[in-house]
């Protein structure tokens, strides 16, 4: 279980980081009819079979890695199980309530809109959807950072020797 809580947690950092330092920074730099659009394709293809267990499976996977509690393993059990509810609040949670209302309101957005107004639409959306993902991609990466730390004292997954 101590290995899937990492890959998940790495898996959803990943994803998260991949929109900071790239995604959102093309599409600022594309014609805003063109970045709403590719931003709408975007939101309708997430929600998918590979995406899903990383961004929902998470939050559980590190807190069920809490069974190593029963073995003993209290340091690592509480790093699991801190970076589970920290990703549950700081991730999924900030997602329902922020990102996900955004997105949706962007789904209504018909283009092509003129210049100008696509270019409000555009700003209006991307500075706010940027800093809140800044702010998950933060939080999927302390999660990251606790479920490793979990790894590294769980004695339930020690690592070959040779």
């Amino acid at each position: 279980m101590a290995v899937l809580s990492l890959l998940f947690s790495g898996a959803i950092f990943g994803f998260f980081y991949a929109w900071v330092c790239s995604t959102l920074w093309g599409l600022d730099a594309a014609d805003p009819n063109v970045a709403i659009a590719a931003m709408q394709a975007m939101n309708a293809s997430v929600r998918n079979f590979v995406f899903a267990p990383a961004f929902f499976g998470t939050p559980f996977v590190l807190i069920a890695t809490l069974v190593a509690w029963r073995g003993g393993e209290r340091q690592a059990a509480l790093l699991f199980g801190t970076g589970g509810v920290v990703y549950l609040v700081g991730g999924l949670t900030l997602t329902m309530m922020v990102n996900v209302p955004m997105n949706e309101a962007l789904a209504l957005v018909e283009t092509p809109l003129d210049a100008a107004r696509a270019q409000e639409v555009w700003q209006g959306y991307s500075i706010p959807w940027q800093r809140w993902n800044t702010i998950r991609a933060v939080v999927s990466g302390v999660s990251l950072l606790l479920a490793g730390l979990g790894f590294l004292k769980c004695t339930c997954a020690p690592l070959p020797v040779h």
